[in-house]
């Protein structure tokens, strides 16, 4: 469990926290008061100030009450890249009572029908890059509103910005084509997102802003859950506020308003809309959204023109910068905190950061169902591959498969415990309490041991583990172990089926440009650094690996790839 009188636990960290607010909206209006001089958010050279958000923001609860109906605890839905119309709609669904939905924009449609339906959603806000997946399903849906925004639609200071804005949305629908054709004709309720806001302005006077109850529900926020099917995490404030709470005990010394801190990883994933969005609200700073990190030049290109205090990412994309020349140019002297969750962060990849930037990745842990955080490293420690110490007011448990505590050293399941944690699956009591005990403790599916230091380190996901002979393999340490190896890129190692082992290991490997290293060299070095029964049997080559929208190996779809 927690305790700050670990010898490595810093002094300023609370052995507990109090929840600062009742609820985000009372959060949201606090900061927009205290920091309203200040810039919010920037994306693609555009930056917003606190105090135009919470115009906008009311402007946009205004739109929601009087033209959508909407009422406390409806759920409005967010289908938005990291863009500048996010956080406004986000924080006009608070004020407005609601509770808010993330779906992810590049999802296919029977996702879409799923989450939606099953959210019984009144609103979605939509990018319209993405609007055909939707239009496929929509009636399936309880819909009663689609707005419609364009990525120049922030776009708005001056005739000038006016005139760059409508330039991007012409470029990208006519020139890059990458905007389909559309066709809700049969659809009453759909809208521009520019009309919305004026509709709303026009109708402010009349806002009621609501104040949630701590206990209301916040999110709706999917997840494939500790096991199965994608499920509806039930998210309150109150978990929420205790999150950012516990979050700002750890790391909020470091920053000051209108510090930079750069958001790559999508807002609508639960990592980067605490760690990032909701903190930096709290905290005052101005978060710098990337909508495409994957294009990585691009994403260089802006980094160049701002001084950057803290970043957030996943081992995927921290491998993609330093492996790129023109990041190793940057100015990383204002840097203060580089967070990594999401996936282990293997240890190759946090060496050459370490060896470019000069600062540590502080390796962090969560999951959707604690809102997210409940490990974190010290901010200023060297990176051991742990992911540090439970935060305040959090408990954690190793427990074995009968759910009995194990001890100090032993490996076993994740459990934790603390006013982050979820009140369960929306609408899925099965799947509730075969994740929630009664006594509260969340069953994470990690496996996991804590180390003398009262450290925790992720061995694996429960489900993940290989089976070869009767012993356990976890794949996260044979693919730390071919990382190691120059000229490895990527790698993802999954079990295959043998009929005289069980299972056997097989390594699913991408090489960086100019490498020639062959599948011989990489069972060599295995062997060298690996128990046999460890090593991997079968070795493939791919050009890529599927991956989740934040960048992670998606294990399970490793095993339908063709060579």
């Amino acid at each position: 469990m927690n305790d700050s009188s670990c010898s490595g636990v810093p002094a300023y960290v609370p052995t507990h926290v109090t929840r600062p607010f009742d609820n985000l909206a009372d959060l949201f209006l606090d900061s927009v008061e205290r920091y309203k001089a200040h810039t919010a958010f920037t994306c693609m050279g555009e930056e917003i100030s606190f105090e135009k958000l919470g115009i906008l923001a009311k402007n946009f609860a205004s739109f929601l009450q009087a033209d959508c109906n909407i009422k406390p605890q409806d759920c409005v839905a967010i289908m938005l890249p990291n863009i500048l119309q996010y956080p406004i709609v986000l924080f006009g669904a608070f004020l407005a009572g609601a509770r808010v939905v993330n779906l992810n924009p590049l999802d296919k449609a029977a996702a879409i029908s799923h989450e939606l339906s099953y959210s019984d959603a009144k609103v979605v806000i939509v990018l319209e890059n993405f609007i055909h997946e939707l239009e496929l399903i929509i009636n399936e849906t309880k819909l009663e509103k689609v707005i419609l925004t364009s990525i120049g639609d922030m776009f708005d200071k001056n005739f000038l910005d006016r005139v760059k804005g409508n330039s991007i949305n012409f470029y990208l629908r006519f020139i890059k084509k990458i905007i389909p054709k559309w066709h809700l004709e049969n659809f009453e309720g759909v809208l521009r997102y520019k009309t919305a806001l004026k509709l709303g302005a026009a109708k402010k006077i009349n806002l009621k802003i609501i104040k949630s109850k701590p206990e209301d529900l916040a999110f709706l926020q999917y997840t494939a859950g500790t096991t199965g099917m994608p499920k509806a995490a039930m998210l309150t404030h109150s978990n929420i506020l205790y999150n950012l709470a516990q979050a700002s005990a750890w790391v909020g010394h470091l920053f000051t308003p209108q510090d930079c801190v750069v958001s790559p990883l999508p807002l609508y994933h639960i990592f980067s809309l605490t760690a990032n969005c909701l903190l930096f609200i709290y905290l005052g700073a101005d978060n710098l959204l990337i909508p495409n990190p994957k294009d990585i030049k691009s994403f260089i290109k802006v980094l160049k023109n701002k001084q950057f205090m803290g970043l957030t990412g996943v081992n995927t994309l921290f491998n993609a910068l330093v492996n790129s020349p023109e990041f190793k140019n940057l100015d990383f002297s204002h840097l203060k905190l580089v967070l990594g969750g999401g996936m282990s962060v293997v240890p190759s990849v946090a060496k050459q950061w370490k060896e470019v930037t000069g600062i540590d990745i502080c390796q962090a842990y969560g999951l959707t169902e604690a809102s997210p955080a409940v490990c974190i490293n010290l901010v200023d420690g060297e990176f051991d591959g742990t992911v540090g110490y439970p935060i305040s007011s959090t408990e954690v448990g190793i427990f074995n498969d009968e759910g009995e505590k194990l001890n100090q050293g032993e490996s076993g399941e994740l459990w934790v415990r603390g006013p982050q944690v979820m009140q369960g699956y929306f609408k899925n009591p099965e799947a509730t309490a075969k994740t929630l005990n009664a006594d509260g403790w969340l069953k994470t599916g990690d496996i996991a041991l804590i180390d003398p230091h009262g450290k925790v380190k992720i061995i694996d996901r429960k489900k993940d583990i290989i089976i070869v002979s009767g012993f356990n393999v976890s794949p996260g340490e044979v693919e730390a172990i071919i990382s190691e190896l120059d000229g490895v890129k990527e790698v993802g190692v999954i079990g295959v089926p043998d009929e005289i082992h069980g299972e056997e290991v097989k390594a699913c490997v991408v090489l960086k440009p100019g490498f020639n290293l062959s599948k011989e060299e990489i069972k060599n070095y295995c062997h060298d650094h690996l128990a046999a029964y460890k090593s991997p049997k079968i070795i493939e080559f791919y050009e890529s690996l599927p991956k989740s929208n934040v960048g992670k190996i998606l294990h399970r779809e490793l095993r339908g790839l063709k060579t």
